[in-house]
């Protein structure tokens, strides 16, 4: 009888082991984030999947919104308002700031809402949380291919040839995908408490565009404002970028410069405030 409660015992005594948000201002545990990329990769395919489900056109969608703001665009500033387009043809010129616009605009958008959406698992299952908005920052990537390969299309319709400068490509998609991470745990941490998030950042989206080089050229801004352009409004210095490598316009210099450094400070920002707030977020959501 003695043997058999001491084994009872030793079978009851099982460890509780607690699982806890990382307490303070601390940097991303990227081992940890490693650890769970096959997750990362579900929440991604999980959103594409679920983006086009029960959708006559499906994927088509990726092409028809930025090809149709295209032809508005072209129609009233292109064609009405004569906006200059630096000799370029101008749906050409605002269709290669579409491009990585509507990839930073859905990410931000998608990413603002990605924990209160994900509620039911973020309450139910410990996996880093940073997972949820990455995942939606990385899921219009297919859009945006798709997109990229209509652009170059369109190049071959204007006689434009792909040159050695869309090497670039890859840095100035790299910097997009830094700030629209930024931006999207700004908003998606501020949204588990004020759910205002939600409904502002559509609005704050158009207001962000048009203060964007999409219809229009960096070049309307004198250049002694240049380097304060690329502070206020990041994205300025990643459209010209693009629109650089892709047609040969003028490359951006001090505006990327001057836009890889406030998105450098909007990521590590976004960070902190993120992990800061991770806590509370299973008690509020």
């Amino acid at each position: 009888m003695g043997t058999s409660s001491s084994q009872t015992s030793k079978v009851i005594s099982i460890p509780i082991i607690k699982i806890r948000p990382v307490r303070g201002w601390v940097p991303v545990n990227l081992g940890e984030l490693w650890d769970y990329r096959e997750l990362l990769y579900f929440l991604v395919w999980r959103d594409i999947k679920v983006r086009y489900k029960q959708t006559a056109l499906g994927i088509i969608w990726a092409v028809i919104q930025p090809l149709l703001t295209m032809v508005v665009f072209s129609l009233f500033f292109g064609t009405l308002a004569k906006v200059p387009s630096e000799s370029i043809p101008y749906p050409l010129f605002t269709y290669a700031a579409l491009v990585p616009w509507t990839l930073f605009a859905n990410g931000i958008t998608r990413a603002s809402v990605s924990l209160v959406q994900d509620a039911n698992v973020i309450q139910k299952v410990y996996f880093p949380r940073l997972l949820t908005p990455l995942a939606s920052i990385l899921t219009p990537l297919v859009d945006f291919v798709i997109s990229l390969v209509i652009l170059i299309g369109l190049m071959f319709y204007y006689h434009y040839s792909p040159s050695i400068t869309m090497l670039w490509l890859p840095l100035f998609l790299l910097l997009e995908l830094i700030l629209a991470l930024g931006v999207g745990l700004w908003l998606s941490a501020i949204n588990v408490e004020y759910r205002d998030v939600g409904y502002a950042t559509p609005f704050l989206i158009q207001l962000w565009l048009f203060a964007s080089p999409v219809i229009y050229s960096s070049n309307f801004v004198p250049e002694r404002f240049q380097v304060a352009y690329g502070l206020l409004n990041p994205m300025s210095g990643i459209i010209e970028g693009f629109r650089w490598a892709i047609l040969g316009t003028e490359p951006p210099s001090y505006l990327i410069i001057a836009s890889a450094a406030i998105i450098a400070i909007i990521l590590i920002t976004g960070v902190f405030y993120f992990r800061r707030r991770e806590r509370v977020f299973a008690d509020v959501v």
